[in-house]
């Protein structure tokens, strides 16, 4: 039976099915490196809020692995206009917990540009945990402005717009189980690339991946 999709979809790029395979070996891999010790996962929100939860339960599920996991959530947002971030990301939620010391990980959805995640390692960094290591759904190699490190990749995304699985345009979306192409007409232009979650005017307030 030929699956129905909401208006404005185009087609699937990932299934359900194959976001819970890649968050399946993105835990074993953490498993493996993190065995026997506590560990921090950090969710960037929105747009990870599924990513992390769903990671956190597959670590629970993976053999041998941490002794115990704390989630936690940090939330950043840039400027720039309705086709390009600016670079300049801003902090507008912390995390909860002090890190000095503990080993985090952090969880984004996707990574385009990489401002978002270069700014959130040396930001963590300079607490001094014992580690900091990056795991990303979502890796968008086509667009890279700056230099980052990614240590574990679920997915490799083709250079489209996508949402669903807490990624989001214009706040729709993002509860779709499955990652997707919008249809051209959706968007207001060709050739967006940049890392936002919204496309919104010059100088407003947007969050970015």
């Amino acid at each position: 039976m030929q699956q129905t999709l909401p208006p404005g979809i185009e087609q699937v790029i990932f299934s359900a099915e194959e976001i819970a395979a890649a968050n399946r070996r993105t835990a074993e891999a953490i498993a493996r490196d993190y065995a026997g010790r506590s560990l921090v996962l950090i969710g960037v929100l929105k747009g990870a809020l599924f990513a992390t939860a769903d990671l956190a339960r597959a670590l629970a599920e993976a053999p041998g692995g941490p002794t115990d996991v704390q989630l936690d959530f940090i939330a950043v947002s840039s400027y720039g206009n309705a086709h390009r971030s600016s670079g300049e990301v801003r902090l507008i939620q912390d995390t909860t917990h002090a890190i000095e010391g503990r080993h985090v990980v952090i969880v984004e959805d996707i990574i385009d540009n990489g401002h978002t995640l270069h700014y959130l390692r040396a930001m963590l960094a300079a607490r001094e945990p014992a580690s900091v290591r990056a795991a990303v759904l979502l890796d968008k190699p086509y667009h890279r402005a700056v230099d980052v490190a990614v240590d574990y990749v679920g997915l490799t995304c083709p250079d489209e717009f996508v949402v669903g699985y807490g990624l989001d345009y214009q706040e729709r979306y993002r509860t779709l189980p499955y990652l997707a192409k919008l249809r051209p007409e959706v968007l207001p232009a060709p050739g967006h690339h940049s890392d936002a979650r919204h496309v919104l005017p010059s100088n407003v307030l947007r969050e970015e991946r």
